[in-house]
């Protein structure tokens, strides 16, 4: 690693450690030559997950836009934010372990849907509204009945 302040490319390396729950390696350095010190980071290079929308442009999966979301959905529920943060996280390492660079976005409101299901019928059917496009008072009637 060259050294960030003079450029000598034989750096030491004084002390590792994991952060951000072992996602990433911190590692302290040294320079022998200008003998400053600096913090460099190893992570894992991920691929994104594209998301390919209803009118076929494509955008990158985003966690903050997902959790927004479900947030309006479970507003006024028994769901915790903790609870949709595990929602998103689950999603989106299912995603990943489909070994798939895109996703339909059809298929990942359906795997939101699905949790938000056993969860909290109430936020299905709001998070289902907005999924599933609901136009008419039928709509709603028709996915309360599947569910009672």
């Amino acid at each position: 690693m060259n050294c960030l302040f003079c450029k000598n490319p034989d750096t030491e390396v004084i002390e590792t450690r994991l952060v951000d729950t072992g996602e990433a390696i911190r590692r302290r350095r040294s320079c022998p030559k200008c003998q400053k010190r600096f913090t460099t980071y190893e992570r894992i290079e991920e691929f994104p997950i594209l998301v390919i929308k209803r009118d076929g442009k494509r955008e990158r999966f985003n966690r903050g836009k997902l959790r927004v979301g479900l947030q309006k959905a479970c507003e006024k529920t028994v769901i915790s934010a903790d609870q949709i943060e595990q929602i998103i996280s689950s999603i989106e390492q299912e995603l990943k372990q489909n070994d798939a660079a895109e996703a339909e976005s059809s298929a990942i409101g359906a795997l939101v849907a699905k949790q938000l299901k056993r969860l909290d019928k109430i936020a299905y059917i709001r998070f289902s509204s907005v999924f599933k496009r609901f136009v008419e008072l039928d709509d709603f009637q028709k996915e309360i009945k599947k569910i009672l």
